[in-house]
């Protein structure tokens, strides 16, 4: 593991392109064009991009899938909500668009750390639902070693074309405690909100299929990515991880706002006055506001969820981040003391099995589109407390923050991005 370490930066500094940068590339949309967007990346102090590298929509166990991928969009649903605002319609060749990023990354100086969304929201975007019925009709046990056996094509093909040292390393999946790989827990009766649980349900198999990866591919470093928004034993977390890549999204008052709307509890009606007090004056009433008829297949496993983007969609900007500011003095303590907490319970477990610790994902939460408060002076000054600490601690890599990317308006801020990739990359 050091010699693949020696070869990698010997700090990444990451960008999260997600699945934005296939949904997002007709004319006029960020994706549309790679190398400007690699040229902006560097600018800014990047040397890594992190993306869904759709290895179940390009690979099979055997081989490439055929033929072109075809992108929809969820009609008026999502049109102000981060990642959910595609304009869809691109019909794309994505071995090629693979291969494209690539290249760039190649000629740019930059490496990709491969992942995948594909049991929680990159289906949603397709065209027809053909691929998210294959996805959802593996047996729960086996979704782990599918991923797995597509990754393994995926690495082989980009290694073939001559850009395996552009991997950073490969995750089996994003967040594997939130989307459809949760499902081998609750078949076994583990609740949904039980996080420890399912966990701990999950660990033989994510072993499995990493163990597999590692077996393929023994010169590139093989993970899974997990979160530490909630608690949990890390005794629980897969024992043969090369990486120890985590997110840590703290929300303290973004949570607030969540439970007053009841996004996160059937039992609290919606919308109830607390969303009503948030939205745009010409905001439709929820159940007028729908998916395209035939469509709602774009919504199943999905982890947001349509409440959610109800709110993102039609929340006043303005509303929405005076309530953060408004209530965020009630929670500055504790949203500090949980970024202390769990970037040092990440540090000491992974001393124990020598690995790099990466912060993929953070740091307030998931805000809307149009939305201040992340990018706002004391987002920053969160973001800031974590990068500062995830140095001290010797942290490999970290995000500034998951809306520093071309698809989201945080990417204008050049000079704040130049100056922490900066910090980052002087650490020792």
């Amino acid at each position: 593991m050091k010699d693949m370490l020696e070869r990698l930066p010997r700090k990444l500094t990451i960008t999260m392109w997600d699945f934005s940068w296939y949904t997002m590339t007709m004319p006029g949309e960020p994706y549309h064009d790679l190398s400007a967007r690699f040229q902006e990346a560097v600018d800014r102090g990047y040397n890594s991009i992190r993306i869904c590298a759709m290895p179940y929509l390009l690979f099979t166990a055997e081989g490439k899938r055929d033929g072109p991928l075809k992108f929809g969009n969820l009609g008026q649903v999502g049109k102000r909500t981060r990642w959910y605002n595609c304009q869809g319609g691109a019909t794309l060749n994505g071995h090629a668009h693979l291969l494209e990023l690539f290249k760039q990354a190649k000629a740019y100086g930059c490496y990709i750390i491969l992942s995948s969304w594909e049991y929680q929201q990159s289906p949603s975007f397709l065209a027809t639902p053909e691929l998210w019925d294959e996805l959802a009709n593996i047996p729960s046990k086996d979704r782990f070693m599918a991923i797995a056996a597509s990754m393994n094509q995926l690495i082989r093909f980009v290694k073939a074309e001559g850009y395996g040292e552009q991997i950073a390393y490969a995750e089996l999946h994003n967040e594997v405690e939130f989307g459809q790989l949760t499902k081998v827990g609750e078949e076994q009766g583990i609740q949904n909100s039980d996080t420890p649980g399912l966990v701990r349900a999950m660990k033989p198999y994510i072993e499995e299929a990493v163990e597999f990866l590692k077996c393929k591919h023994p010169d590139v470093l093989m993970t899974a990515c997990y979160t530490v928004n909630e608690a949990y034993p890390k005794s629980d977390v897969a024992s043969n991880l090369q990486v120890a890549h985590f997110h840590l999204y703290i929300k303290g008052v973004l949570q607030e706002l969540m439970d007053t709307t009841g996004l996160d509890n059937e039992d609290v009606p919606f919308p109830n006055q607390a969303v009503k007090d948030l939205l745009r004056e010409d905001a439709p009433p929820f159940e007028e506001w729908t998916l395209p008829q035939g469509q709602e297949w774009r919504m199943r496993g999905n982890p947001v969820g349509l409440k959610l983007i109800y709110l993102h969609d039609w929340a006043d900007p303005d509303k929405w981040d005076l309530y953060l500011y408004d209530r965020y003095s009630d929670h500055k303590i504790a949203m500090l003391q949980k970024t202390d907490f769990r970037f040092e319970e990440i540090h000491e477990w992974a001393k124990d099995y020598k690995l790099p610790i990466v912060i993929g994902e953070g740091y307030v939460g998931y805000t809307p589109l149009n939305a201040g408060f992340e990018e706002g002076p004391v987002g920053k000054f969160i973001a800031e407390y974590a990068i500062r600490k995830g140095m001290k601690l010797g942290f490999w890599g970290m995000i500034l923050c998951s809306n520093c990317a071309p698809h989201h308006p945080f990417w204008n801020d050049v000079q704040w991005q130049r100056k922490w990739n900066q910090y980052i990359l002087e650490s020792v």
